[in-house]
């Protein structure tokens, strides 16, 4: 039997990133989760990840930016993007970037797990 996908919740806001935690593990997934998009891009996480949800903007490298470099690394895992600033410039942008879902907040749970089985399913 395989192990339950790992979702890496990525997001500078503690309540968010527990409340998200909570919610995946409800669903029988396997979390990690990050303050930051550095501290994921450093972590073991980063290569067995199979999706990531992280906040748009966030201090040092935003959701955005994270999901450029892992493709320009090669890494196709799919990022589910959340934003509180979901204007269309952002929206535009993460699209280009390849992002499975754009959630601007607040979002339902329905929303999220709708997204996560699109992303997961591939």
């Amino acid at each position: 039997m395989s192990p339950s996908p790992l979702i890496c919740v990525v997001d500078d806001d503690d309540s968010v990133r527990v409340s998200l935690e909570g919610l995946l593990r409800s669903l029988g997934h396997r979390v990690q989760a990050f303050d930051s998009a550095t501290a994921f891009m450093a972590s073991a996480a980063r290569g067995q990840a199979d999706c990531v949800i992280s906040d748009l903007q966030m201090p040092g490298m935003t959701g955005v930016e994270m999901k450029e470099a892992m493709i320009a690394a090669g890494e196709n895992t799919p990022v589910i993007l959340i934003t509180a600033f979901a204007d269309e410039t952002q929206r535009l942008r993460a699209e280009k970037a390849g992002v499975t879902c754009f959630l601007p907040k607040p979002f339902t749970g329905e929303a999220l797990i709708d997204c996560l089985n699109r992303a997961l399913i591939g």
